[in-house]
């Protein structure tokens, strides 16, 4: 399952963006309203949101290009990634990809979640 969020543009270097997503905690600022509960976890956070159950992501690898998040648990295959491009020294354009794989039934029942989760990421992105 693949899900793409709108490319956006932040008003922030590619630099910035990096050192800012090296950082576990700082992750919090961009989840969604309805965060429930947030705690950092060495290279990577655990946060939960109304009506969804948590989910836990270790930080993979931060670039100049791309951010990649995995996902902690052994029971869900899947990578949330930022793939970001400077425009100039104070601009960069990003835009999330999810890949998951999951079974049918799963992916019915967190399709739609997940791109709110996705778009509503993009929105605090770009409010950044």
């Amino acid at each position: 399952m693949n899900l793409e969020g709108r490319k956006i543009t932040i008003n922030k270097s590619v630099n910035d963006l990096v050192e800012l997503l090296r950082n576990p905690a700082d992750y919090e600022q961009l989840m969604p309203d309805g965060l429930q509960k947030f705690e950092t976890r060495g290279d990577g956070f655990k946060f939960g949101l109304k009506g969804m159950p948590e989910i836990a992501l270790k930080i993979d690898s931060v670039t100049p290009e791309k951010v990649s998040l995995v996902s902690a648990s052994s029971s869900l295959d899947f990578t949330l990634n930022g793939l970001m491009n400077s425009i100039n020294e104070n601009q960069t354009e990003v835009q999330l990809l999810f890949e998951g794989k999951f079974n049918p039934f799963i992916k019915m029942m967190v399709e739609k979640p997940l791109q709110n989760f996705i778009n509503s990421l993009t929105d605090k992105l770009e409010q950044l």
